[in-house]
């Protein structure tokens, strides 16, 4: 068994992981290997791109960054023609994947597509290269296959890999022993993502709302997960706005953003699929985000929702406060984080509803993704 997988950045690195876990559970002699990262390569996976080479966001990251990417996917389709997967299966980056999918599709190879590009939120139009890309979708929300249904696409609800991967209660005791934090700690975690463009233009506004936070609450200990690749650029942000004392309460850590997570009182999170992570550890939050300004001048006009974080979209509703742009300003960031701080009932309220759309996420996601690639297989 022969499978080619592609997975963009972080988040698909991975869900990826978790697929190749039911994927080698069904077939042990798996073999697999395209672009991907440290997830993948645990499992085995022969990485020929690393995964952060599509770690790109937005319409003009993505102009600056075309010939590379479009030069890796040229590469990639040449070598996986000559010497054809069983199936090809693309784990969430949708620009790049489905233009990849459709031509290996059309000399015949089976071709999946893990994750649902959002075309409930932005892009609708893309059901049609959807349709004409793909012979299945894996689904990890649960209202994503019966819209497929309406456009003849196959698809199936497979659960959000991370409902199982994150427990239903979080032991925040544990992880805050494991950070050597004390029990009575007021501790804020801060994500500004993984990707070299987030860090460009929302790193500095997430570093100014930490020193105003402190300037407010000087005992409150902040933890700032980075990816390896982007600590060196967020410690000098850090230390070129906080004063010494300020620092000493800053915690940068290599990665482990679940654990930082899991042992915060509130956190401040790039909007992305981290929102969904602090939702499931049942943390209340505040959502920010900015981009290039051309890219949010045109990514603004064909959003569908009057929500961009993943929690407020699955719950239809602005449970959680989000700020994009020039409303993601250090004042109101760090009054927002005050404000959950202060309000206790607030935060259970929020608990309860995160709790609720995590037991509905959860599902055996490797296996059921498994069973289906086998399905498409059988075709």
């Amino acid at each position: 068994m022969k499978v080619a997988l592609v997975a963009g950045e972080t988040s698909g690195d991975l869900l990826a992981g978790l697929l190749l876990d039911g994927l080698k559970a069904r077939w042990p002699d798996l073999r697999s290997f395209g672009i991907g990262g440290a997830r993948m390569r645990e499992r085995e996976f022969d990485a020929w791109w690393p995964s952060d080479k599509l770690a790109v966001r937005g319409y003009i990251e993505v102009l600056r960054h075309y010939r590379e990417i479009v030069g890796i996917r040229r590469q990639l389709r040449g070598r996986l023609l000559q010497d054809p997967p069983d199936v090809f299966i693309g784990v969430d980056a949708p620009d790049f994947n489905l233009d990849l999918a459709r031509d290996l599709r059309a000399q015949g190879i089976k071709t999946i597509q893990f994750v649902s590009p959002s075309i409930w939120a932005w892009r609708g139009e893309r059901i049609h290269k959807i349709k004409e890309s793909v012979d299945h979708v894996l689904c990890i929300f649960p209202f994503e296959p019966a819209l497929y249904a309406q456009h003849g696409i196959s698809a199936s609800y497979v659960g959000h890999p991370l409902a199982n991967v994150i427990p239903l209660e979080p032991d925040r005791a544990a992880a805050r022993d494991a950070l050597g934090l004390g029990q009575e700690d007021t501790v804020v975690a801060v994500l500004p993502g993984s990707r070299a463009s987030e860090i460009q233009y929302i790193g500095e506004t997430f570093v100014q709302t930490i020193k105003q936070l402190l300037q407010a609450r000087p005992h409150i200990k902040v933890l700032l997960p980075a990816v390896p690749l982007l600590r060196a650029i967020i410690e000098m942000q850090l230390s070129s706005t906080l004063m010494a004392k300020q620092l000493e309460r800053v915690n940068v850590l290599q990665g482990q953003s679940h654990l930082a997570l899991a042992a915060c009182d509130v956190s401040l999170v790039a909007s992305g699929t981290a929102t969904l992570e602090a939702a499931l550890f049942k943390r209340p939050m505040v959502i920010a985000y900015k981009m290039n300004p051309m890219s949010w001048l045109l990514m603004r006009k064909k959003r569908y929702q009057a929500w961009v974080g993943l929690p407020n979209i699955l719950c239809s509703d602005f449970v959680v406060p989000e700020f994009l742009q020039g409303a993601a300003s250090p004042q109101v960031l760090s009054s927002s984080i005050l404000t959950w701080l202060g309000d206790s009932a607030a935060c259970i309220k929020v608990a309860e509803q995160f709790t609720h759309l995590h037991q509905e996420l959860r599902r055996d996601t490797p296996h059921l993704a498994a069973m289906d690639v086998a399905e498409v297989l059988a075709r």
